[in-house]
Protein backbone atom coordinates (compact mmCIF):
# COMPACT_ATOMS: atom_id res chain seq x y z
CA UNK A 1 0.00 0.00 0.00
CA UNK A 2 1.34 3.00 -1.52
CA UNK A 3 0.97 6.66 1.49
CA UNK A 4 1.01 10.10 -0.33
CA UNK A 5 2.04 12.60 3.06
CA UNK A 6 2.14 16.40 2.40
CA UNK A 7 4.38 17.04 5.85
CA UNK A 8 4.24 20.59 4.88
CA UNK A 9 0.40 21.22 4.85
CA UNK A 10 -0.86 18.14 7.00
CA UNK A 11 2.16 17.24 9.27
CA UNK A 12 0.31 13.37 9.07
CA UNK A 13 2.47 10.71 11.19
CA UNK A 14 2.15 7.36 9.55
CA UNK A 15 1.36 4.46 12.24
CA UNK A 16 1.07 0.98 11.56
CA UNK A 17 -0.79 -1.13 14.20
CA UNK A 18 -0.73 -4.73 12.85
CA UNK A 19 -4.25 -5.73 14.03
CA UNK A 20 -5.47 -9.68 14.13
CA UNK A 21 -2.91 -10.25 11.11
CA UNK A 22 -2.19 -7.67 8.52
CA UNK A 23 -4.56 -4.88 8.97
CA UNK A 24 -3.08 -1.23 8.86
CA UNK A 25 -4.21 1.59 10.95
CA UNK A 26 -2.70 4.57 8.96
CA UNK A 27 -2.39 8.08 9.05
CA UNK A 28 -2.86 8.74 12.86
CA UNK A 29 -2.72 12.65 12.81
CA UNK A 30 -1.43 14.16 16.23
CA UNK A 31 -3.39 15.90 18.84
CA UNK A 32 -2.10 19.60 19.41
CA UNK A 33 -1.53 20.36 23.45
CA UNK A 34 -1.03 23.93 24.06
CA UNK A 35 0.53 25.12 27.82
CA UNK A 36 -0.58 28.34 28.98
CA UNK A 37 0.20 30.48 32.16
CA UNK A 38 -3.27 31.07 33.31
CA UNK A 39 -2.48 34.20 34.76
CA UNK A 40 -1.50 36.16 31.33
CA UNK A 41 -2.30 33.24 28.91
CA UNK A 42 0.80 33.19 27.59
CA UNK A 43 2.55 30.18 26.20
CA UNK A 44 4.98 28.59 28.53
CA UNK A 45 8.18 26.20 27.76
CA UNK A 46 9.91 23.36 29.49
CA UNK A 47 6.35 22.09 31.37
CA UNK A 48 6.72 18.12 31.24
CA UNK A 49 3.29 16.13 30.73
CA UNK A 50 4.04 12.33 31.64
CA UNK A 51 1.46 9.27 31.08
CA UNK A 52 1.29 6.80 33.44
CA UNK A 53 2.82 4.13 32.06
CA UNK A 54 5.53 6.48 31.75
CA UNK A 55 5.89 8.30 28.32
CA UNK A 56 6.98 11.92 28.32
CA UNK A 57 6.23 14.89 26.45
CA UNK A 58 8.08 18.42 27.03
CA UNK A 59 6.70 21.51 25.58
CA UNK A 60 8.60 23.56 22.85
CA UNK A 61 9.25 26.85 22.80
CA UNK A 62 5.59 28.13 21.85
CA UNK A 63 4.51 26.21 24.98
CA UNK A 64 3.45 23.38 22.48
CA UNK A 65 3.17 19.40 22.58
CA UNK A 66 2.30 17.02 19.53
CA UNK A 67 0.79 14.01 21.62
CA UNK A 68 0.51 11.11 18.47
CA UNK A 69 0.52 7.94 21.06
CA UNK A 70 -1.85 5.57 19.26
CA UNK A 71 -2.78 3.57 21.93
CA UNK A 72 -4.05 7.13 24.12
CA UNK A 73 -5.73 8.83 21.29
CA UNK A 74 -9.48 9.09 21.88
CA UNK A 75 -8.84 8.00 25.56
CA UNK A 76 -9.35 9.82 28.31
CA UNK A 77 -6.01 10.32 29.90
CA UNK A 78 -4.10 11.23 32.88
CA UNK A 79 -0.67 13.30 32.51
CA UNK A 80 1.19 14.52 35.38
CA UNK A 81 2.20 18.09 34.84
CA UNK A 82 5.90 19.07 36.05
CA UNK A 83 6.60 23.04 34.96
CA UNK A 84 9.75 23.92 36.87
CA UNK A 85 8.04 26.84 38.64
CA UNK A 86 4.48 26.87 37.08
CA UNK A 87 2.24 23.98 37.94
CA UNK A 88 -1.35 22.91 38.62
CA UNK A 89 -3.64 22.14 41.84
CA UNK A 90 -2.99 18.62 43.22
CA UNK A 91 -5.98 15.99 43.38
CA UNK A 92 -7.65 14.36 46.19
CA UNK A 93 -4.67 12.17 46.51
CA UNK A 94 -1.90 14.76 45.77
CA UNK A 95 -1.16 13.96 42.44
CA UNK A 96 -0.63 17.20 40.66
CA UNK A 97 -2.04 16.43 36.76
CA UNK A 98 -4.61 16.98 34.21
CA UNK A 99 -6.97 14.39 32.51
CA UNK A 100 -7.28 15.00 29.12
CA UNK A 101 -9.00 12.88 25.85
CA UNK A 102 -6.65 13.75 23.22
CA UNK A 103 -8.40 13.78 19.91
CA UNK A 104 -6.24 13.40 16.65
CA UNK A 105 -6.31 16.97 15.14
CA UNK A 106 -7.94 18.55 18.15
CA UNK A 107 -6.32 21.18 19.92
CA UNK A 108 -6.37 21.42 24.20
CA UNK A 109 -5.10 23.51 26.61
CA UNK A 110 -3.86 23.23 29.81
CA UNK A 111 -3.56 25.87 31.92
CA UNK A 112 -0.64 26.26 34.77
CA UNK A 113 0.30 28.27 37.85
CA UNK A 114 2.85 30.23 37.75
CA UNK A 115 4.22 30.56 41.85
CA UNK A 116 7.47 33.03 41.90
CA UNK A 117 7.75 36.41 39.86
CA UNK A 118 9.81 35.37 36.99
CA UNK A 119 8.43 34.60 33.74
CA UNK A 120 9.91 31.82 31.70
CA UNK A 121 10.06 32.80 27.97
CA UNK A 122 11.90 30.20 26.63
CA UNK A 123 15.36 28.36 25.03
CA UNK A 124 17.66 30.59 22.88
CA UNK A 125 20.43 27.73 22.22
CA UNK A 126 20.20 24.22 21.27
CA UNK A 127 17.99 22.00 18.59
CA UNK A 128 14.34 21.48 18.47
CA UNK A 129 12.95 25.02 19.59
CA UNK A 130 9.96 24.51 17.38
CA UNK A 131 10.13 20.85 17.21
CA UNK A 132 6.41 20.21 18.36
CA UNK A 133 5.21 22.58 16.49
CA UNK A 134 7.24 21.50 13.49
CA UNK A 135 5.31 18.08 14.12
CA UNK A 136 2.58 19.99 13.67
CA UNK A 137 3.02 21.88 10.09
CA UNK A 138 3.69 25.02 12.00
CA UNK A 139 6.89 27.29 12.32
CA UNK A 140 8.21 25.87 9.48
CA UNK A 141 10.60 28.59 8.53
CA UNK A 142 12.36 28.31 11.57
CA UNK A 143 15.57 26.88 11.32
CA UNK A 144 18.15 25.53 14.00
CA UNK A 145 21.67 26.52 14.00
CA UNK A 146 23.95 23.71 14.32
CA UNK A 147 24.37 22.73 17.75
CA UNK A 148 22.23 21.14 20.29
CA UNK A 149 23.58 22.05 23.49
CA UNK A 150 26.02 24.78 25.35
CA UNK A 151 27.42 25.63 28.57
CA UNK A 152 27.33 28.70 29.97
CA UNK A 153 27.23 32.45 28.16
CA UNK A 154 29.74 35.49 28.14
CA UNK A 155 28.66 38.43 26.75
CA UNK A 156 30.55 41.86 25.93
CA UNK A 157 29.52 44.77 23.80
CA UNK A 158 32.41 45.67 21.33
CA UNK A 159 32.34 48.03 18.11
CA UNK A 160 29.02 48.14 18.25
CA UNK A 161 27.81 44.55 18.59
CA UNK A 162 27.17 42.27 21.25
CA UNK A 163 30.02 39.62 21.42
CA UNK A 164 28.50 35.86 23.02
CA UNK A 165 30.73 32.49 24.07
CA UNK A 166 29.61 29.53 25.36
CA UNK A 167 31.44 26.52 27.17
CA UNK A 168 31.86 22.94 26.19
CA UNK A 169 28.94 22.75 23.33
CA UNK A 170 27.38 19.20 22.11
CA UNK A 171 27.09 18.58 18.13
CA UNK A 172 24.96 16.16 16.28
CA UNK A 173 27.59 14.87 14.67
CA UNK A 174 29.54 12.97 17.75
CA UNK A 175 29.30 12.94 21.63
CA UNK A 176 32.97 14.69 21.71
CA UNK A 177 31.73 18.13 20.39
CA UNK A 178 33.58 21.57 20.68
CA UNK A 179 35.38 22.28 23.98
CA UNK A 180 37.81 25.41 23.05
CA UNK A 181 34.23 28.03 23.40
CA UNK A 182 32.04 28.77 20.30
CA UNK A 183 30.82 32.61 19.72
CA UNK A 184 28.80 34.13 17.74
CA UNK A 185 27.29 37.97 17.93
CA UNK A 186 24.41 39.79 17.32
CA UNK A 187 22.44 43.47 17.60
CA UNK A 188 22.74 45.16 21.23
CA UNK A 189 19.05 44.34 21.06
CA UNK A 190 18.92 41.02 19.36
CA UNK A 191 14.75 40.46 20.51
CA UNK A 192 11.91 41.59 18.80
CA UNK A 193 9.52 41.06 21.56
CA UNK A 194 9.95 39.84 25.38
CA UNK A 195 7.01 37.45 25.27
CA UNK A 196 7.06 34.11 23.83
CA UNK A 197 7.61 32.33 22.00
CA UNK A 198 11.24 34.07 21.30
CA UNK A 199 13.19 33.62 18.53
CA UNK A 200 16.92 34.62 18.95
CA UNK A 201 19.25 33.85 15.93
CA UNK A 202 23.31 34.54 16.36
CA UNK A 203 25.70 35.18 13.87
CA UNK A 204 28.01 32.40 14.81
CA UNK A 205 31.83 31.93 14.03
CA UNK A 206 31.72 29.07 11.57
CA UNK A 207 34.04 26.82 9.72
CA UNK A 208 33.60 25.49 6.09
CA UNK A 209 30.55 23.72 6.70
CA UNK A 210 28.83 26.05 8.44
CA UNK A 211 28.94 24.36 11.92
CA UNK A 212 29.63 26.97 14.77
CA UNK A 213 33.93 26.21 15.43
CA UNK A 214 35.99 26.94 18.28
CA UNK A 215 37.09 30.72 19.06
CA UNK A 216 39.85 30.39 21.77
CA UNK A 217 41.93 27.10 21.28
CA UNK A 218 45.33 27.85 23.81
CA UNK A 219 48.10 25.83 23.88
CA UNK A 220 47.80 23.07 25.99
CA UNK A 221 46.09 19.80 26.99
CA UNK A 222 42.46 19.94 27.55
CA UNK A 223 39.44 22.35 27.07
CA UNK A 224 39.90 26.13 26.92
CA UNK A 225 36.98 28.16 29.08
CA UNK A 226 36.69 31.79 28.94
CA UNK A 227 34.90 33.94 31.38
CA UNK A 228 35.32 38.08 32.23
CA UNK A 229 34.42 38.94 28.89
CA UNK A 230 35.02 42.62 28.71
CA UNK A 231 35.50 45.54 25.89
CA UNK A 232 38.34 48.48 26.86
CA UNK A 233 39.59 51.18 24.70
CA UNK A 234 44.05 50.84 24.77
CA UNK A 235 45.99 54.23 24.60
CA UNK A 236 45.30 54.91 20.95
CA UNK A 237 41.46 54.59 21.94
CA UNK A 238 40.46 51.50 19.83
CA UNK A 239 38.25 49.10 21.81
CA UNK A 240 39.88 45.64 22.70
CA UNK A 241 37.84 42.28 23.42
CA UNK A 242 39.56 40.65 26.07
CA UNK A 243 38.76 37.40 28.09
CA UNK A 244 40.64 35.35 31.12
CA UNK A 245 40.75 31.93 29.79
CA UNK A 246 41.39 29.05 32.18
CA UNK A 247 43.18 25.39 30.63
CA UNK A 248 41.73 22.75 32.30
CA UNK A 249 42.47 18.84 32.72
CA UNK A 250 40.30 16.08 34.17
CA UNK A 251 38.28 15.79 36.56
CA UNK A 252 37.92 19.47 36.43
CA UNK A 253 41.61 21.00 37.71
CA UNK A 254 42.36 24.31 36.45
CA UNK A 255 46.36 24.19 35.52
CA UNK A 256 47.13 27.60 33.81
CA UNK A 257 45.37 31.11 33.63
CA UNK A 258 45.71 33.91 31.37
CA UNK A 259 44.47 36.70 29.08
CA UNK A 260 43.53 36.29 25.57
CA UNK A 261 42.50 39.18 23.01
CA UNK A 262 40.12 38.93 20.24
CA UNK A 263 41.72 38.96 16.83
CA UNK A 264 39.21 40.58 14.40
CA UNK A 265 40.93 39.31 11.19
CA UNK A 266 40.94 35.65 12.41
CA UNK A 267 38.01 35.69 14.36
CA UNK A 268 39.87 33.97 17.10
CA UNK A 269 40.54 34.93 20.70
CA UNK A 270 44.80 34.85 20.22
CA UNK A 271 47.13 34.48 23.78
CA UNK A 272 47.76 37.78 25.32
CA UNK A 273 49.49 37.54 28.91
CA UNK A 274 49.60 34.10 31.28
CA UNK A 275 48.93 35.09 34.93
CA UNK A 276 49.59 31.65 36.47
CA UNK A 277 50.42 28.03 35.79
CA UNK A 278 50.35 25.32 38.17
CA UNK A 279 53.77 24.51 39.78
CA UNK A 280 55.10 23.68 43.40
CA UNK A 281 56.20 27.05 43.65
CA UNK A 282 52.67 28.35 43.11
CA UNK A 283 50.38 25.24 43.62
CA UNK A 284 47.24 27.53 43.71
CA UNK A 285 45.67 30.38 41.37
CA UNK A 286 45.59 34.08 42.42
CA UNK A 287 42.76 36.28 42.74
CA UNK A 288 42.11 36.95 38.41
CA UNK A 289 39.27 38.85 36.36
CA UNK A 290 36.78 36.22 36.11
CA UNK A 291 32.57 35.92 36.19
CA UNK A 292 30.94 38.81 34.53
CA UNK A 293 32.19 42.13 33.93
CA UNK A 294 30.51 45.46 34.69
CA UNK A 295 31.24 49.15 34.16
CA UNK A 296 31.27 51.96 37.28
CA UNK A 297 32.37 55.45 37.40
CA UNK A 298 33.05 55.60 41.56
CA UNK A 299 31.54 59.29 43.44
CA UNK A 300 34.61 60.73 42.51
CA UNK A 301 34.63 59.77 38.95
CA UNK A 302 36.82 57.11 38.59
CA UNK A 303 36.09 54.51 35.88
CA UNK A 304 36.73 51.36 36.75
CA UNK A 305 35.55 47.86 35.69
CA UNK A 306 34.14 45.23 38.07
CA UNK A 307 34.70 41.65 38.13
CA UNK A 308 32.68 38.95 39.99
CA UNK A 309 31.13 35.55 40.28
CA UNK A 310 28.05 37.32 41.56
CA UNK A 311 29.21 40.08 43.62
CA UNK A 312 32.72 41.90 42.68
CA UNK A 313 36.08 41.01 43.80
CA UNK A 314 38.40 42.73 41.61
CA UNK A 315 38.25 46.64 40.32
CA UNK A 316 40.90 47.48 37.87
CA UNK A 317 40.74 50.89 35.90
CA UNK A 318 38.72 50.80 32.55
CA UNK A 319 41.59 50.51 30.25
CA UNK A 320 43.67 47.76 28.21
CA UNK A 321 46.92 48.58 29.68
CA UNK A 322 45.99 48.83 33.09
CA UNK A 323 44.25 45.00 32.61
CA UNK A 324 47.16 43.76 31.32
CA UNK A 325 49.03 45.35 34.87
CA UNK A 326 48.78 43.68 38.22
CA UNK A 327 49.66 46.25 39.79
CA UNK A 328 46.73 48.51 38.63
CA UNK A 329 44.04 45.88 40.63
CA UNK A 330 42.21 46.24 43.94
CA UNK A 331 40.24 43.67 45.34
CA UNK A 332 37.22 43.98 46.97
CA UNK A 333 35.62 41.12 49.85
CA UNK A 334 32.26 40.40 48.65
CA UNK A 335 29.52 39.51 51.51
CA UNK A 336 28.99 35.99 51.32
CA UNK A 337 25.41 35.90 52.38
CA UNK A 338 22.26 38.30 51.83
CA UNK A 339 19.69 38.95 53.78
CA UNK A 340 16.23 38.39 52.34
CA UNK A 341 13.20 40.74 52.15
CA UNK A 342 10.70 39.92 54.84
CA UNK A 343 8.10 37.57 53.78
CA UNK A 344 10.57 34.70 52.14
CA UNK A 345 11.10 31.51 53.89
CA UNK A 346 14.45 31.92 54.14
CA UNK A 347 16.15 34.69 56.39
CA UNK A 348 19.74 34.28 54.30
CA UNK A 349 20.75 32.97 51.20
CA UNK A 350 24.09 32.00 50.08
CA UNK A 351 24.80 33.15 46.18
CA UNK A 352 26.61 30.89 44.46
CA UNK A 353 27.37 32.77 41.36
CA UNK A 354 25.26 35.30 38.89
CA UNK A 355 25.93 38.74 37.50
CA UNK A 356 25.10 42.33 38.59
CA UNK A 357 24.36 45.91 36.78
CA UNK A 358 22.81 49.23 36.64
CA UNK A 359 19.25 49.40 36.87
CA UNK A 360 17.62 53.15 36.14
CA UNK A 361 14.37 51.87 36.75
CA UNK A 362 14.76 50.68 40.37
CA UNK A 363 17.44 53.71 40.84
CA UNK A 364 19.57 50.21 42.64
CA UNK A 365 22.17 48.03 41.69
CA UNK A 366 20.25 45.06 40.94
CA UNK A 367 21.90 41.14 41.37
CA UNK A 368 20.49 37.92 40.10
CA UNK A 369 22.32 34.27 41.33
CA UNK A 370 22.07 30.94 41.87
CA UNK A 371 21.46 29.94 45.78
CA UNK A 372 23.96 27.13 46.84
CA UNK A 373 21.90 24.21 48.66
CA UNK A 374 18.70 25.59 48.02
CA UNK A 375 15.23 23.80 48.84
CA UNK A 376 14.72 21.69 45.78
CA UNK A 377 18.06 21.51 44.15
CA UNK A 378 21.61 22.44 45.14
CA UNK A 379 21.88 24.70 42.09
CA UNK A 380 18.56 25.14 40.74
CA UNK A 381 16.93 28.30 42.60
CA UNK A 382 17.53 32.14 41.22
CA UNK A 383 17.52 35.32 43.73
CA UNK A 384 17.44 38.70 43.24
CA UNK A 385 18.81 41.47 45.37
CA UNK A 386 19.72 45.01 45.42
CA UNK A 387 21.90 47.72 46.72
CA UNK A 388 23.17 51.08 46.30
CA UNK A 389 26.49 50.44 45.27
CA UNK A 390 27.84 47.80 43.37
CA UNK A 391 30.42 46.64 46.27
CA UNK A 392 27.25 46.60 49.01
CA UNK A 393 25.64 45.39 50.76
CA UNK A 394 23.12 43.83 49.13
CA UNK A 395 20.17 43.11 50.61
CA UNK A 396 15.99 41.57 50.43
CA UNK A 397 16.56 38.86 48.75
CA UNK A 398 13.97 37.57 46.66
CA UNK A 399 13.17 33.80 45.36
CA UNK A 400 12.42 34.52 41.78
CA UNK A 401 12.84 31.05 39.90
CA UNK A 402 12.80 27.37 40.95
CA UNK A 403 14.24 23.86 38.94
CA UNK A 404 12.66 21.02 40.91
CA UNK A 405 15.97 18.88 41.73
CA UNK A 406 17.88 20.15 38.35
CA UNK A 407 20.47 22.69 38.28
CA UNK A 408 20.27 26.36 36.91
CA UNK A 409 23.54 27.71 36.95
CA UNK A 410 25.82 30.76 36.05
CA UNK A 411 23.14 33.31 35.34
CA UNK A 412 23.58 36.25 33.33
CA UNK A 413 21.87 39.35 33.29
CA UNK A 414 21.38 41.50 29.86
CA UNK A 415 20.58 45.19 30.49
CA UNK A 416 21.00 46.02 27.14
CA UNK A 417 18.20 44.19 25.70
CA UNK A 418 15.80 46.72 26.80
CA UNK A 419 15.65 50.53 26.52
CA UNK A 420 17.07 52.08 29.34
CA UNK A 421 14.64 52.92 32.10
CA UNK A 422 12.41 49.77 30.96
CA UNK A 423 11.07 47.74 34.52
CA UNK A 424 11.87 44.59 32.40
CA UNK A 425 14.91 43.10 33.54
CA UNK A 426 16.25 39.74 31.32
CA UNK A 427 18.16 36.93 32.17
CA UNK A 428 19.44 33.42 31.49
CA UNK A 429 21.22 30.62 32.80
CA UNK A 430 22.59 26.88 31.97
CA UNK A 431 19.70 24.50 32.50
CA UNK A 432 21.27 20.98 33.15
CA UNK A 433 21.10 17.88 35.03
CA UNK A 434 24.57 18.12 36.40
CA UNK A 435 25.45 18.74 40.32
CA UNK A 436 21.36 18.24 41.03
CA UNK A 437 19.89 14.90 41.71
CA UNK A 438 17.97 14.07 38.35
CA UNK A 439 19.45 11.05 36.33
CA UNK A 440 17.80 11.74 32.98
CA UNK A 441 18.20 15.08 31.72
CA UNK A 442 14.97 16.38 29.80
CA UNK A 443 15.20 16.23 26.38
CA UNK A 444 16.34 18.53 23.78
CA UNK A 445 16.60 21.03 27.00
CA UNK A 446 18.96 19.74 29.07
CA UNK A 447 22.49 21.74 28.68
CA UNK A 448 20.99 24.49 26.82
CA UNK A 449 20.87 28.08 27.61
CA UNK A 450 16.97 28.90 29.25
CA UNK A 451 16.02 32.71 29.07
CA UNK A 452 13.47 34.35 31.84
CA UNK A 453 12.00 37.69 32.51
CA UNK A 454 11.63 39.60 35.65
CA UNK A 455 9.28 43.01 36.09
CA UNK A 456 10.52 45.32 38.28
CA UNK A 457 7.54 46.56 39.33
CA UNK A 458 6.61 42.83 40.81
CA UNK A 459 9.44 43.30 43.13
CA UNK A 460 8.37 46.58 43.84
CA UNK A 461 5.01 45.70 44.59
CA UNK A 462 6.12 43.20 47.67
CA UNK A 463 8.28 45.53 49.32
Amino acid sequence: MSIAMNLRHSAWIVVLLLVGSETPLLAIKPCRIEIIDKSNGWPVPLVELTTTHGVRFVSDNAGVIAFELPELLATETWFHVRGHGYSVPPDVFGYRGVRLRPQPGATLTVEVQRQLPAKRLGRITGGGLFSECQKLGTELDWRDQGILGCDSVQTALHDGRLHWGWGDTTLPQHPLGRFHTIGATTEPQPLQTFEPPIRLRYDYVVDETQTPRNIAVMPGDGPTWLGGYVSLPNREGQPQLVATYSKIVPPLAVYEIGFCTWDETSANFEPTKVLWRRSDATPDPPMVPHGHSTRWTDPAGGDWVLFGDPFPTLKIPATYEALLDRSQWQSITPQTTVATRAGESEKQVRPHRGSIAWNEYRKKWVAIFTQHGGQTSLLGEIWYAEADAPTGPWTDAVHVVTHDDYTFYNPKLHPKFTAPGSAMLLFEATYTKTFSGTKQGTPRHNYNQILYRLDLQDIAATE
